[in-house]
């Protein structure tokens, strides 16, 4: 199959042989989002993978643990509405590439931290240039897919979050033992991110029509499916997010996005130490413990996407299979949660929390939510306004297990404060409507 030279016009494009296959642009895009987020997880967890040889060297208590790593959500959370209302003015495509190439070198910087303080300003600074990654990738998922196909769109976004957890152990680690210091490995870590981040800036469009691989039959295939997801609900207009704010949905979506995101930064951020402190783990075998754990979450995002995007095309509607989905997920996930409270084996800890994991991640799906309830014109924002939600379960959750752990000398508060997380995460799921874009 010939691909459309760059710099053809949409008209000249249009005129593709009939009978020629669709080019399948949008997941190899998608293919590549997973890729730059997977990145964004490497780098932002990268602290918490050589946390037990930071804490040593730069002598950080319990409590200045917890507020360096809560550092990074306070700027990251600040960031996601201004960052969706950049993506919704001026496009995903250039959001996307400048947010990978700045925390590229925000990640490298860190590689100077000569105490709390400096590393404290580094982790800040990561996390405001990684902010536009995630609302841009929802508003590509309402630009680029049909809705029947998003879905699986939202799980290959959200899914470099467990990848890049499941490698950020093996890959830290390994660069840690290779070059003999955490400092090193982060700055090789940051050049690679740059380098992704100027390939995904040539290769990321806005837009099907403004791409100049995509042939005319996958461009109508969206064009079509988009037109016709217009036809059944409100105007698809630039409103801004205050119209949304009035909508029990929206609200469902954000907390139960905080619920998800305290179960899930929390084992993201602390559980490596976690593992170390309880279980006698060293630093290698948390890199391999970490690949299982979350690379079990990456397995069960894919197949939450999977299951989702089948079921609802042979028929069932949306409420039913959404609320099925996150019922069963949320259940696993706050039941894998009080067996690692119950259950002290070693072993046993890593198993049950790949099962919270591979479930948890179901919740993935909830990056098609900024494109159903609020259509294509205003997915940035909304998207925005549903990670600001969930980071502020970034910014509690690591503060809030330093002082637990620190004050009572244990873990198992700091579990059933993640069991409490879940918790919110299964109502709020439970009580969304998933079925009808809601007018702005």
């Amino acid at each position: 199959m010939s691909t459309p030279a760059v710099g053809k016009t949409v008209s000249e494009r249009s005129a593709t042989p009939a009978g020629t296959r669709p080019t399948r642009v949008r997941w190899k895009m998608f293919v590549l989002l997973l890729g730059v987020v997977a990145l964004n997880y490497i780098d932002r967890g990268s602290v918490s993978v050589a946390l037990p040889l930071i804490t040593e060297d730069l002598g950080l208590s319990k409590e200045t643990t917890g507020f360096v790593l809560s550092a990074f959500f306070w700027t990251y959370a600040l960031m996601q509405i201004p960052s969706g209302w950049l993506a919704d003015r001026f496009g995903a495509r250039r959001m996307v590439s400048g947010a990978c190439v700045g925390w590229g070198v925000a990640q490298g910087l860190t590689a100077a931290s000569t105490g709390a303080g400096s590393l404290l300003g580094y982790r800040l600074l990561l996390g405001a240039v990684e902010a536009p990654v995630m609302p841009a990738g929802g508003k590509l998922n309402a630009q680029w897919l049909p809705a029947k196909e998003r879905g699986r769109g939202a799980v290959l976004l959200d899914g470099g979050a467990p990848l890049g957890a499941a490698l950020g152990g093996i890959i830290i680690s390994a660069l840690i033992a290779w070059t003999g210091s955490w400092r090193l490995s982060f700055v090789i870590a940051g050049i690679l991110t740059i380098a992704v981040g100027l390939y995904a800036g040539w290769y990321i469009r806005n837009t099907p029509a403004e791409h100049p691989a995509v042939n005319a039959d996958e461009r109508t295939y969206i064009e079509s499916a988009h037109a016709e997801e217009d036809a059944a609900g409100p105007a698809d207009e630039r409103g801004g997010l205050r119209p949304y704010l009035r909508y029990r949905s929206f609200w469902a979506m954000c907390l139960g996005w905080m619920g998800f995101n305290g179960v899930f930064y929390g084992l993201l951020t602390w559980g490596p130490l976690y593992l170390a402190e309880t279980k006698g783990f060293d630093i290698k075998t948390i890199g391999w413990s970490t690949l299982v754990i979350f690379g079990a979450g990456f397995v069960g995002e894919l197949i939450g996407g999977w299951l989702s995007d089948r079921w609802k095309a042979s028929g069932a509607g949306a409420n039913k299979v959404m609320r099925t989905l996150m019922g069963v997920a949320g259940a696993a996930v706050v039941a894998g949660l009080l067996g690692v409270v119950l259950v002290p084996d070693a072993i046993t800890a890593v198993v049950l929390l790949s099962v919270v994991l591979f479930f948890l991640r179901w919740a993935g799906l909830y990056w098609s939510l900024p494109s159903i309830l609020a259509g294509r014109a205003n997915a940035g924002i909304v998207g925005g306004a549903m990670n600001l939600s969930g980071n502020i379960a970034g910014i509690a959750t690591p503060i809030a297990v330093g002082f637990i752990v620190g004050g009572t000398g244990s873990y198992t508060w700091a579990l059933l404060y993640f069991v409490g997380a879940g918790v919110l995460f299964t109502v709020s799921s439970l009580v969304l409507d998933y079925s009808k874009r809601l007018a702005a």
